[in-house]
């Protein structure tokens, strides 16, 4: 997008500072006041409990929101005074949610595709990179079937492919397992983490489970809006 030039290594993807959010002219606050950078790379987990405002940040960063007060920068440039958040969202921005998302009258592979139309690539283009995406997550053969005839895991794996069809360099992911039995919660963690590292992209996952969070390289706990924990997951505990 025109609006973000390449940035510096060392410079921070994120950074928040004194960010707040607030609902009902002021009566629910949900971000009080938060202060963190993240780097190019980095596997984040936000962790804590329902309410605790670890949604809004994320949607905060994939500018699904936008701050009530204080400052958010991506690579340097303040976020919310971005004149094209659409195109940021479209481009920058891979996202994946609990829900899936996919259209039901459209194949795994026309699911994938959806993002392209905001991209560069021709339309000539868009069905074989959507086969090669669904074949990087496994569903090689699954290209022609609809979410109906999908299991859910597989259903989140299309929406995967999908959150990689325009080449983001930052995951953003809110419980992506969150409605997955425990052997699909396992291997879409898996998944998530070897794109991480083979594509060295920045992961930043939301998840009330801590044992998820341990998974990532750094751990942001959230409580009442608040920051009450930002370090090494092994050092996480249910009460920090």
């Amino acid at each position: 997008m025109t609006d973000l030039s390449p940035a510096d290594r060392d410079e921070p993807v994120f950074e928040a500072i004194g960010l707040k959010k607030h609902y009902d002219d002021g009566q629910v606050q949900a971000l009080r006041g938060v202060d963190f950078r993240i780097g190019q790379g980095e596997f984040v987990a936000i962790t804590g409990p329902s309410g605790c405002g670890k949604t809004t940040l994320l949607q905060m960063l994939g500018a699904l929101d936008l701050p009530s007060a204080g400052g958010l920068l991506y690579r340097g440039r303040s976020l919310p005074e971005q004149s094209d958040l659409a195109a940021y969202r479209a481009r920058e921005i891979g996202f994946i949610f609990q829900s899936f998302h996919l259209l039901p009258t459209f194949t795994a592979e026309e699911n994938v595709q959806i993002p392209m139309f905001e991209g560069h690539m021709t339309r000539a283009d868009r069905p074989a990179h959507a086969r090669d995406l669904l074949n990087s997550v496994g569903l090689g053969t699954r290209v022609r079937h609809f979410p109906a005839k999908l299991s859910g895991g597989e259903r989140q794996r299309v929406a995967i492919a999908r959150s990689l069809a325009n080449g983001p360099s930052v995951l953003l992911a809110d419980e992506p397992t969150g409605n997955l039995d425990s052997e699909n919660a396992e291997q879409i963690l898996t998944l998530l983490s070897q794109l991480h590292r083979e594509k060295k992209m920045t992961l930043v996952l939301v998840t009330h489970d801590m044992s998820i969070a341990r998974r990532a390289s750094r751990a942001i706990r959230m409580r009442d809006g608040k920051i009450i924990f930002d370090g090494n997951p092994s050092e996480l505990s249910p009460d920090s």
